[in-house]
């Protein structure tokens, strides 16, 4: 005669028996419910897809006794925020290998069908979960993403000022090339690429004040959150690098070891094989951009002759190049992170320290 089941694990499928999978989208979040005591299937769309329609809907159900899961792309942060507010469990299942868990694709992909494979892969607790940061962390994120598309917009801005200029025959820049005194305020240009010209001044100038504001507000991080001060010490990280690392990171330890967090950065090397052939390896660019940027940034210092990795670079630069060389730099100095960021502890998730 077997086992007979924990009456606690038999209590908590009860109380939580009604699963679901959510699709969101910016326009509806379409549904796949089922009831697993009375056997009801739902299915449909919650429109609009803000708070208050997630409330309405929510509120039409037992939320106590229900768990839902989405995937972690745009807008899953006020579902989740909504769900739990709610008394429901909320599963955020990573988009990738959620994906790869519907095996080869044979008919159209909906959204009906990929509301119904969450909740099947809630069902049998197949869920590819993904980490949810605390508040404090998502917020963070936001100021350092915001920062780096700042940059990016103004690098946009000196490329067309400079093509301009080259298009127009200006000599080349060796300079400074914006404001009183650069090199396209003295050039010769027609009336529309003079009219480019200032205008990419004062957009320019605008960005660096907004980019010169929230290195003030990270700077704060950096000096005060203990993760931000032990990845300081890290040669090559500075102030902006900490806190965009932090931010992108979060909890290291949830990853069981180093490697893991290369390929969270999608620096990992994937290789294409298939019998007796084998593709060239490339990068995965499976993770997150600014964990990419922030860890080539850093490896970049590995030029100078004070760093502790400018004898390795050296001979990595003369075998494949300076391009490939930084990058493995940069896989080195990721895992060196992912100890630092272990070793703070209990503290690494706390909240920043108020003076």
């Amino acid at each position: 005669m077997g086992h007979d089941r924990p009456v606690n694990a038999e209590l908590e499928e009860v109380l939580m028996s009604i699963v679901c999978g959510f699709d969101v989208h910016r326009q509806q979040i379409t549904f796949d419910l089922v009831d697993q005591v009375s056997g009801e299937v739902q299915t449909g769309r919650v429109t609009p897809a803000t708070r208050e329609g997630l409330r309405e809907w929510l509120a039409l159900i037992d939320a106590s006794r229900l768990r839902v899961a989405l995937e972690a792309t745009t807008g899953w942060r006020f579902v989740i925020e909504e769900l739990e507010r709610a008394g429901a469990v909320a599963v955020l299942a990573e988009p990738a290998e959620t994906r790869a868990l519907r095996g080869p694709k044979r008919r159209a992909k909906t959204d009906r069908a990929d509301a119904r494979h969450l909740r099947e892969l809630l069902e049998r607790d197949g869920v590819p979960c993904s980490w949810v940061p605390p508040t404090h962390l998502q917020e963070l994120r936001v100021l350092v993403r915001l920062r780096h598309s700042l940059a990016g917009e103004r690098r946009v801005w000196l490329q067309r000022v400079q093509a301009q200029l080259f298009h127009q025959g200006a000599p080349p820049v060796s300079g400074r090339l914006l404001g009183p005194g650069g090199a396209a305020a003295e050039a010769m240009l027609s009336p529309a690429g003079r009219e480019l010209v200032d205008t990419a001044d004062r957009v320019c100038a605008q960005l660096e004040r907004e980019i010169g504001e929230l290195d003030r507000r990270l700077a704060v991080w950096a000096r005060r959150h203990p993760a931000c001060r032990a990845l300081q010490r890290l040669y090559g990280v500075g102030p902006t690098i900490a806190v965009a690392l932090y931010a992108e990171i979060g909890d290291a330890r949830r990853l069981s070891s180093s490697r893991r967090l290369v390929r969270l950065a999608g620096l990992d090397v994937t290789v294409s094989e298939s019998a007796d052939k084998r593709s060239p390896g490339r990068l995965s660019r499976q993770g997150t951009p600014i964990l990419r940027w922030a860890a080539y940034e850093a490896a970049l210092s590995a030029c100078r002759r004070s760093s502790p990795d400018h004898t390795d670079y050296q001979l990595l630069r003369a075998q494949i190049g300076h391009g490939r060389a930084t990058l493995t730099i940069a896989r080195r100095l990721l895992r060196r992170a992912h100890h630092v960021l272990v070793a703070v502890g209990d503290d690494l998730l706390a909240p920043l320290p108020q003076p």
